[in-house]
């Protein structure tokens, strides 16, 4: 009993006091995002079925979870480096519990709205390795990672636009490099841990493995003794359901719950990187490149993708569903606002970090969602590579933020 106590104690310590207001809803923001909803959820039924509709609609929802519960992939890493703090991990090892949960009834039934549901599982090789170090070195110069820029971008942040910026260079020059990542480098095989020990085994292992990583948070904890996590402004009551900073254990089950929906809405788990190197490619497109003749998009599934719409394409649906949603989420409290004046060294660690993260998405077989979340969440073992990976690539990052204008948790801070 003493040990539950001593948990619960420390868990209650992980977060600071939650004494700020959220500030008044701000109309124009929320009347926008209305309004762009409606008009990207019409533009979708318009060229893709009904289920990508619906993949749209998951889409808003995420970006207002994402806000709301201001999940943070790259802050939760960096705060566990940088000062031992592991609360936000611990809410990452709940997240990818319910997930694998999820994505295993979903596997065993076969059950979904757009065939036979497919997974993420990804070869295990160099490019795995050196893509994931790239976007965990990238992620803490550029300040957010692939769902973050997203919901960053539709609260306003104007420096986040140029992470995503620099997230679509990077991809374009990806899929530039392919041929030499595809047909040079050694590409290692996929390793699907169903298949090694079946749903029910994969997931009790899996469940076992982050029961262990939370279990060891708590050690690290102990011994580095960090600052509690600052909270965001938040409203009282059943107002904080729409105007406030959600408890980050809120977050982590509805951003699983989402993304087992999307499996089972679309066919496949939440990504969201791919869509840059569409778009950087459609880009080039207009000012009369030729990108359709690279080896990357003469791949028939990619080329039909470059052929398509973007409203059609199902990675592309839910960044830009995540966007509005933020828009919608961060107007409602009161939290939608634009940084007039960006100081130089942020502006281009958020570019350079970008085009590491959109160069090193592509090698990695996906993101801190397609590869860390859903691969995991899909049993595969190239998610779990990732983020151990990352995981070095940040303690790298970390080194690297006070370059460009970024500081970083000390153990002596009131908050981090």
């Amino acid at each position: 009993m003493s040990v539950l106590t001593d948990l619960r104690a420390t868990e209650r310590a992980a977060f600071g006091p939650q004494d700020r207001k959220a500030a008044p809803v701000q109309p124009v923001p929320t009347a926008a995002a209305v309004l762009l909803a409606a008009l990207f959820l019409w533009g979708v039924s318009r060229v893709a079925p009904t289920t990508m509709v619906l993949t749209g609609a998951l889409g808003l929802l995420l970006g207002f979870t994402l806000f709301h519960s201001r999940f943070g992939f790259t802050s939760g890493w960096r705060q566990l480096v940088a000062v031992g703090q592991g609360a936000a991990i611990r809410a990452h090892m709940l997240m990818l519990g319910v997930a694998t949960v999820l994505f295993g009834v979903i596997f065993a039934t076969g059950i979904g709205l757009s065939g036979d549901p497919r997974g993420y599982v990804n070869p295990v090789g160099i490019g795995l390795v050196v893509g994931a170090f790239l976007f965990g070195v990238g992620m803490q110069i550029g300040g957010s990672c692939a769902s973050g820029t997203l919901f960053a971008v539709g609260s306003g942040q104007s420096a986040i636009v140029l992470t995503l910026f620099g997230f679509v260079v990077g991809s374009v020059f990806a899929a530039l490099t392919f041929p030499f990542w595809t047909f040079v480098v050694p590409q290692g095989i996929p390793v699907d841990l169903s298949t090694v020990f079946g749903i029910p085994g994969a997931v009790a292992v899996s469940l076992l493995v982050m029961v262990l990583i939370a279990g060891a948070t708590y050690v690290v904890a102990r011994r580095r003794n960090p600052p509690p996590v600052e909270r965001p402004p938040s409203a009282a009551g059943l107002a904080r359901a729409l105007r406030g900073s959600w408890p980050m254990w809120v977050g982590a089950i509805a951003l699983a719950v989402l993304n087992a929906g999307v499996l089972f809405v679309s066919g496949q788990p939440w990504g969201v990187t791919s869509a840059f190197g569409l778009w950087g490619a459609k880009v080039l497109q207009w000012f009369g490149a030729q990108p359709e003749n690279w080896a990357f998009w003469q791949v028939p599934a990619n080329a039909k993708m470059l052929a398509g719409p973007v409203l059609a394409d199902r990675i592309s649906v839910l960044d830009i569903g995540i966007m509005v949603g933020a828009l919608f989420a961060s107007g409602v409290g009161g939290a939608f606002l634009l940084h007039k004046r960006i100081p130089w060294r942020i502006a281009v660690g958020a570019v350079v970090g970008g085009i590491l993260m959109g160069y090193g998405a592509r090698l990695a077989g996906g993101c801190n969602i397609g590869a860390y979340f859903s691969g995991i969440a899909s049993f595969s073992l190239h998610g779990w590579i990732w983020g151990v990976v990352a995981l070095a690539g940040t303690w790298v990052g970390l080194r690297l933020r006070p370059l460009f204008g970024h500081t970083n948790p000390k153990p002596v801070d009131s908050l981090c």
